[in-house]
């Protein structure tokens, strides 16, 4: 009698550990490999959302805007390649060159924009918070 309780224990706890294993096993497997963005070049249109940074710059630590647009995934041209990223930065730094350029970006915050990338790079700056910078942009507007 003893020895039959034990067997359909034994087989109760084998069928458990089967049950368990099987979606583990199967998650592991069914994981996509990332897949790099498309390549990005002088011209091209990028769209995302504008986000702004309170960062500090200059002598005085004085807390100046800084943009971002979150897109998706881009591979930058060569020599920048995909910035040690698998699937190419998503996170674009807006760089102002000018007073007008940050009044123009203010009315596009927490929405969508598109902007048309003239120069864009790899962060390699310590207190740059994006994955790439793009230095020269114009807003693109729609019609």
């Amino acid at each position: 009698m003893m020895i039959r309780r034990f067997g359909k224990r034994l087989a109760l706890v084998v069928a458990m550990a089967v049950t368990c294993a099987a979606p583990a096993a199967s998650a592991q497997q069914a994981e996509p490999v990332p897949k790099p963005g498309r390549l990005i070049k002088a011209g091209d249109v990028l769209s995302g959302e504008l986000n702004a940074m309170k960062v500090r710059g200059g002598k005085r630590g004085k807390k100046v805007a800084t943009y971002q647009v979150t897109s998706e995934p881009r591979r930058l041209p060569p020599p920048n390649g995909l910035c040690n990223l698998e699937t190419g930065p998503e996170t674009f730094q807006l760089i102002t060159s000018s007073e007008a350029q940050a009044t123009q970006l203010k009315g596009f915050l927490g929405k969508e924009i598109s902007i048309k990338v003239e120069e864009v790079a790899c962060a390699q700056d310590a207190g740059q918070m994006s994955e790439a910078v793009v230095t020269k942009w114009s807003v693109v507007t729609k019609h």
